[in-house]
């Protein structure tokens, strides 16, 4: 297992407990390392989200899919993340993204 992917687990483990500061600051310190690394992306997507930090949580998911854009994973997930940022700011935009990102899923797969 790579360097990265020990940090990454390690992070995880950090999300379980809820120790989203800590995991920010892992998560950002990976992505600092290998922009491309998705599942950075993701966490912190997942994270920011939680802490109510909506546009840093969408661009983090938005940045998944345009890392890997075959992947419909990573557009359920930005799907889910919009869906979260209207539910936390009630901001009708997200809805529209939300079903383009989930049509794009389906799409995919």
């Amino acid at each position: 297992m790579s360097d990265l992917h020990a940090r990454y687990n390690d992070v995880e483990k950090m999300i379980d407990a809820e120790s989203y500061e800590e995991a920010i600051a892992g998560l950002t310190g990976i992505v600092d390392d290998d922009s491309g690394f998705v599942l950075a992306h993701l966490a912190l997507a997942r994270v920011y989200t939680k802490t109510g930090q909506h546009d840093l949580a969408i661009q983090h998911a938005e940045q998944s899919c345009e890392l890997e854009p075959s992947d419909s994973f990573n557009f359920t997930a930005l799907s889910v993340t919009y869906q979260r940022a209207w539910a936390g700011t009630q901001d009708q935009q997200y809805i529209a993204k939300a079903e383009e990102a989930m049509a794009k899923a389906q799409a995919i797969s």
